[in-house]
């Protein structure tokens, strides 16, 4: 599944969970051998929400909150009827987040988020500044000042013109600059209007990403922390679709956009001549074609498989 492009594998372990994760998500990952994701999220029974949410990087890392794979759990949970609930709590590793599902018919066509507030300590984010806004970093482009902002995660925001800028190259940077101890994920933001940003993102462990939603909030925070942007803010990204961020009462963030079903498939191990095989039988769907007014789907299958010693 995907939010403006920010796709995720997505495993239904309410059940059962798969073993050795960081290395699954590494190797389901890979866009050359494996399924092709920005990572992996797991779908969880929960003690203190109704469902929880583990996210893993395409490296393996585990990250500690993704506002799009948020928006993506609401939407599976509710149209495989796990839930009939149209307002949910989710536990993720920041916390427990509230998820408000909008309808198209039946089926969930928008979610929004309740990102929580902004986090701007400097030891909190974690960033080394006394600080948080207008950091200045030497790198190997030049030295670069950026905005700090936690919002569940470590975040870089960068205000740039983006036909400017070396993405992968600044990305990798700043991502692993010793100022940020956990790395950070950095978005390159270009003013367009007071209520619009155009933005691309490189996500820690995972690299240049379609969208971001975290991020986007991130850009809005750092946009009116320093004067760039209003507090309600449209988030175009270069990419991909947009996210719109708002803020509700004490400061907290909101983000919502649609979401999508990519792929459906069932992860099966079977043991042959003591060689473990992964298949992952896919269905993709597409749901952009429309003729005569109305819309239709069309359907392509597929075969992954990964031999594991």
């Amino acid at each position: 599944m995907h939010g403006a492009g920010n796709d995720y594998i997505y495993i239904d372990c309410m059940k059962s969970c798969p073993a050795d994760l960081p290395a699954l998500s590494k190797r389901l990952s890979d866009r050359h051998t494996g399924v092709g994701a920005d990572g992996m999220v797991l779908i969880m029974p929960s003690e203190i929400a109704d469902f929880r949410m583990r996210m893993f990087n395409a490296d393996g890392s585990e990250g500690l909150m993704c506002g799009n794979a948020a928006r993506c759990v609401g939407k599976y949970v509710f149209e495989k009827g796990l839930t009939d609930k149209k307002r949910i709590a989710l536990e993720t590793p920041s916390g427990v987040r509230t998820l408000c599902l909008h309808f198209d018919g039946t089926a969930v066509d928008r979610v929004t988020v309740d990102m929580g507030c902004p986090v701007l300590e400097p030891s909190r984010i974690p960033v080394h500044s006394s600080c948080a806004e207008d950091i200045e970093i030497a790198t190997s482009f030049g030295a670069t000042a950026l905005t700090a902002v936690s919002m569940g995660n470590p975040h870089g925001v960068v205000f740039c013109k983006l036909a400017d800028v070396n993405v992968e190259g600044l990305g990798k940077e700043l991502e692993t600059n010793a100022v940020f101890p956990d790395r950070a994920n950095i978005e390159f933001v270009e003013v367009a209007a007071p209520d619009s940003l155009l933005m691309r993102v490189w996500e820690r462990g995972s690299g240049e990403t379609q969208a971001c939603g975290s991020g986007a909030c991130a850009a809005v925070v750092a946009g009116v922390l320093t004067g760039r942007c209003a507090r309600h803010c449209n988030s175009p990204l270069l990419h991909a679709g947009s996210h719109a961020v708002g803020e509700a009462a004490a400061q907290r963030l909101l983000v919502v956009d649609g979401i999508n079903e990519s792929i459906i498939g069932v992860l099966v191990k079977i043991f042959i001549h003591l060689r473990t095989v992964e298949y992952i039988l896919a269905i993709v769907f597409t749901r952009t074609f429309a003729r005569d007014g109305h819309r239709h789907r069309f359907a392509s299958v597929g075969l992954f498989y990964h031999f594991k010693s």
